[in-house]
């Protein structure tokens, strides 16, 4: 997969998604910081721990901004810069907003790497920047003990196309647009058990943008939207709920998964990030009793660049469905409900 001597994923301590601090510490970490209540164009900021944050410019425009960057999850250069640009854009379609230009992020151990590398990762960059039809427009680099690459990336919305991930509604369906198991792919890859096929469907999973849900967004019936990344599906799902005020009912039995993310969980390639998410969530989930400990993994399974979590009118949420396959989410399914209740999620 890969020709380097070095491989990239040596030089770093974790990958993708599964760097991010666990919820918890993240909750802890903002929980002291100043209310944004004085800042009345400021729609979206740090309060339910949406996607990107908004300012509203006008009545008929948002600015959507994100900044997202992480580490290597693969060792092809190219392949890396694919990845995040695709992941770092995906905060902008789950706000219902279309990107505009970006800004690369860019961390690189001088010495340990050559040249070339680097160029490919942001070659890697770039290129899915012009397949979303924007410029990667500047950026900012450094010196660093690992390599880190990401994007911020800034984007437009109108203001009622705006979808957060704090206004589900009862009786909606619920959406997941790609599979799971990206973390789990990303074990098997470090820890070189992961086979072509395995690989060739990661990277055909991550660099899938979500530009979708900026055309979801159009659709009154769609009431939230948010990305399943770094804190996995029962993560992204408890923000949901929370922010909602609702309870999500997920089946297991409906979720989509990469093609190997089961045999590879029960094999034991099972991230770090996994365990921490796990115990990040407290009594906001609630799994099915005698749950295996390597199909509740896959719950909390770290999603570098993942699909997106859509709440929808339950009566057209088949016809939603379509649309979403059509436009070239093959994996996605409807995985469940939203329904009044306690803040949380629930496995049946």
């Amino acid at each position: 997969m890969t020709d380097q001597i070095t491989r990239l994923t040596d030089l770093a301590h974790g990958g993708g998604c599964g760097c991010k601090l666990a919820p918890s510490v993240l909750q802890e970490l903002l929980a002291g910081q100043k209310q944004m209540a004085p800042y009345a164009q400021l729609l979206v900021g740090t309060e339910t721990g949406d996607d990107a944050a908004v300012w509203q410019i006008d009545d008929t425009h948002c600015i959507v901004a994100t900044t997202d960057f992480f580490m290597p999850v693969v060792d092809d250069p190219r392949d890396f810069g694919r990845i995040a640009a695709t992941n770092a854009l995906s905060d902008i379609y789950a706000m219902g907003g279309r990107p505009i230009f970006a800004l690369a992020i860019l961390g690189m151990p001088l010495g340990k790497l050559p040249l070339e590398t680097v160029r490919g990762i942001l070659d890697g960059g770039a290129s899915v920047c012009a397949d979303a039809g924007i410029p990667v427009a500047g950026g900012h680099s450094i010196d660093s003990a690992e390599p880190i690459y990401g994007l911020a990336v800034i984007g437009l919305a109108s203001p009622g196309h705006l979808r957060r991930n704090a206004t589900a509604q009862p009786g909606d369906a619920l959406i997941l647009t790609k599979g799971l198991g990206v973390g789990v792919y990303s074990s098997a890859f470090k820890k070189q058990v992961l086979d072509r096929a395995g690989y060739d469907e990661m990277i055909a999973s991550t660099t899938l943008l979500n530009s979708v849900g900026a055309v979801l967004a159009e659709d009154p019936d769609v009431h939230a939207i948010t990305d399943v990344t770094g804190f996995g599906l029962l993560g992204h799902g408890l923000e949901m709920a929370r922010g909602s005020g609702l309870t999500l009912e997920i089946s297991l039995e409906s979720l989509p998964f990469l093609a190997q993310a089961e045999a590879l969980a029960q094999a034991g390639c099972i991230t770090g990030a996994s365990h921490r998410n796990w115990a990040s969530y407290g009594e906001g989930v609630v799994l099915p009793e005698g749950l295996a400990d390597w199909k509740r993994a896959l719950l909390t399974d770290p999603q570098t660049s993942g699909g997106l979590l859509v709440s929808c009118a339950a009566d057209r949420a088949e016809e939603i469905l379509v649309g979403i396959t059509q436009a070239g989410y093959p994996s996605a399914r409807i995985i469940g409900h939203a329904a009044a209740g306690e803040p949380k999620v629930k496995i049946a």
